[in-house]
């Protein structure tokens, strides 16, 4: 029974449907982290001035973003944002604006903590060498910031991978989405392959997110010595 249910991925294109699906996962995961680590490693500054109005409205930014479960979101940006501001983007384009402002949230916060873990002394040494406050952020504090926030935004990545799971609930064919196709065409036949293929989408985000937890863990062990 088990060996007639691996069957299912012989089926028609199955593979190469679910590597697809796969495809769209990651590429909507990086294209996310990468524009929501520039906005907030903008945001994580602008935290770090004395500005009281400015830090509680990125505080208030922030919190909405913790508190707002990330399917709210993906509704929100997909059927909302259209409605009320007629913007007519693709759903996946929908989905990266979405991750974008969490992942810029998020990251905010740990380029805040990060710079403001940077020893007082450097901020002093590089003030001495006359050095204007943009000068200070790109030469002296941003440098030091990145090293203690790898770790914190590795796991921030394999939230942003993990949490692409819930596209298929704004129509996008993601790998779980596609998943759910197969199992749904090839339920009468293979009523056993919803145990294969929700067990090689397992295995596929195993593989991607396992070295980057792995990378964290060894990262932060370095970082505590």
């Amino acid at each position: 029974m088990a060996h007639s249910a691996i069957n299912v991925f012989l089926e028609g294109n199955n593979i190469s449907r679910i590597i697809g699906g796969l495809w769209t996962s990651v590429w909507i995961a990086a294209v996310s982290l990468v524009l929501g680590l520039a906005l907030g490693t903008i945001l994580g500054v602008l935290r770090t001035l004395p500005n009281k109005v400015i830090r509680f409205v990125l505080r208030l930014y922030l919190e909405f973003f913790r508190i707002v479960p990330t399917i709210v979101l993906l509704y929100l940006a997909y059927y909302i944002l259209p409605r009320t501001f007629h913007v007519n983007w693709p759903a996946s384009w929908m989905a990266v604006l979405a991750f974008t402002l969490w992942v810029a949230a998020e990251f905010s916060d740990i380029v805040r903590g990060a710079i403001e873990s940077v020893p007082k002394s450097q901020r002093e040494s590089g003030l001495a060498l006359g050095l204007n406050k943009m000068q200070l952020f790109r030469y002296v504090l941003l440098p030091q910031a990145a090293k203690l926030e790898l770790p914190a935004t590795i796991n921030l990545a394999t939230r942003v991978i993990k949490t692409t799971s819930l596209l298929m609930m704004i129509s996008i064919m993601d790998v779980v989405a596609v998943g759910q196709q197969i199992i749904e065409a090839n339920n009468q036949q293979y009523p056993n392959a919803v145990f294969w293929v929700y067990g090689l989408i397992f295995i596929l985000y195993f593989i991607i997110d396992y070295p980057l937890s792995a990378w964290s863990k060894r990262l932060t062990a370095k970082h505590s010595r």
